[in-house]
């Protein structure tokens, strides 16, 4: 069996940035072993596969290295590029998922695409797991949590950026993952930033993710209340980068970012 494979680099508009994901398109759906197997070899923090049902209609799967994964918005935005620039789609696309409703996609015309999410804001929680304090260099000084992960407020940006973590303390809060996050203070010469953050999976996948879109379904939301704004740009402060421009628009979060092509080619299975 020869399937086609794309890799691509999101939340970037520079190759070797952002957060890489493998795009695999489908006919039919392979058995979970094969497709488990097949995001194992690729060893990035995620594998799109996805499925046409109907014209810009497609389901779509997400897999680790280590095992399927509810939602993840770095390669539903390499999925999207995809179809958008290599297979010849135009207009919204519809994305159907087992575990949060269907995300609605739509590519600008300077090339940013934009991802509609559930918003999940996260909520703040009085019980702190121990774990998560012992598993972070830097106390929080708030520790809120959604149905993905924990979110560990920082007093400041360098809190966040000179952050250390140990695994094994969060690999005990699985099946939750962390973020960490502050309000921004430093900028570039392209953006300012409303806030930064940074992400640890080490149960669910690997250690840090370069750049996690899905959870700025949850940290969009947080930001916008705490700044009083609804339109915001995000950085994720990982050794790749990456950049996030998110809006609030009632019930959904608009998340949507830049990417570029890496490879194509064909796996052989």
């Amino acid at each position: 069996m020869e399937l086609d494979i794309f890799i691509v680099d999101a939340f970037t508009r520079e190759q070797f940035k952002g957060n890489s994901a493998a795009v695999v398109p489908l006919q039919q759906w392979l058995a979970p072993g094969i497709m488990q197997n097949i995001a194992a070899e690729n060893n990035l923090s995620e594998t799109a596969f996805i499925r046409a049902l109907s014209t810009n209609k497609y389901e779509i799967r997400w897999f680790s290295p280590l095992t399927e994964i509810d939602f993840c918005g770095h390669a539903t935005l390499a999925a999207s590029y995809v179809i958008f620039n290599q297979l010849g789609g135009q207009g919204e696309v519809e994305f159907v998922t087992r575990e949060v409703g269907s995300l609605f996609v739509n590519q600008h015309s300077d090339g940013r695409i934009e991802m509609s999410f559930p918003n999940q804001c996260p909520q703040v929680i009085e019980q702190v797991p121990g774990a998560l304090l012992a598993g972070l260099s830097v106390a929080p000084i708030k520790v809120l949590k959604n149905r993905q992960a924990y979110f560990a407020i920082m007093a400041s940006e360098q809190d966040v950026k000179n952050l250390s973590y140990r695994s094994e303390q969060l690999k005990q809060l699985a099946p939750f993952d962390v973020v960490v996050s502050a309000k921004a203070s430093s900028t570039t010469n392209t953006y300012e930033y409303d806030f930064i953050s940074r992400y640890f999976w080490p149960a669910n996948g690997g250690d840090e993710d370069p750049v996690t879109g899905s959870i700025h379904a949850g940290l969009a939301p947080y930001w916008a209340k705490q700044l009083a704004k609804d339109e915001l740009v995000a950085y994720q402060a990982s050794a790749r980068g990456g950049i996030l421009f998110c809006s609030i628009s009632n019930d959904r979060v608009l998340v949507s970012g830049f990417a570029v092509l890496y490879l194509k080619g064909t796996a052989y299975i």
